[in-house]
């Protein structure tokens, strides 16, 4: 949510960093905006016909003779912390990102309208853990599609070693 004169101006739903990869929480200030930013170390993996065969793929990860790596967009980018920053992206209805704070594109563009650099960002809250959490992926947990990317969905792909 965006804050003026102690009033709720913007607000958004969001996928945080899943476990292994907690988004910090804290108190910070947008260091960067880029329009087009791709990540440097997470994507996807296709093959030479363009097939995604990796959705959720590091960088280092091995790539099959003719494959490449397509590194994530990662659009209307708001970096306030390291490599981690907000901007538009698949909310699967739990947290799913390397650490980032993603929403929902229209969001994204409000927010990014709406900030400058040096903008206070306070992170708050934990990632939820522990056995009703293990099933994340499943149905039960998603509110809405509205705003999947296929392209990044790993419902989608196969991976190469499976073809």
């Amino acid at each position: 949510m965006a804050k003026k004169d102690a009033q709720v101006v913007l607000e958004s739903p969001i996928s945080s960093g899943r476990y292994g990869h907690l988004t910090q929480t804290g108190s910070f200030k947008v260091v960067e905006k880029e329009k087009n930013h791709f990540s440097s170390m997470y994507g996807k993996i296709v093959d030479a016909s363009g097939r995604t065969v990796v959705s959720d793929a590091d960088v280092d990860m091995p790539v099959p003779s003719g494959g490449k790596f397509v590194p994530a967009p990662m659009r209307y980018f708001m970096r306030f912390s390291g490599a981690n920053g907000m901007h538009a992206g698949y909310l699967p209805g739990y947290p799913a990102s390397h650490g980032c704070v993603r929403m929902p594109e229209e969001s994204a563009i409000a927010f990014f309208n709406a900030v400058e650099v040096g903008t206070p960002v306070t992170v708050f809250g934990r990632t939820p853990t522990g056995r009703p959490f293990q099933n994340f992926g499943s149905t039960i947990y998603r509110r809405s599609l509205r705003y999947a990317d296929p392209r990044f969905d790993p419902r989608w792909a196969q991976p190469w070693w499976r073809r």
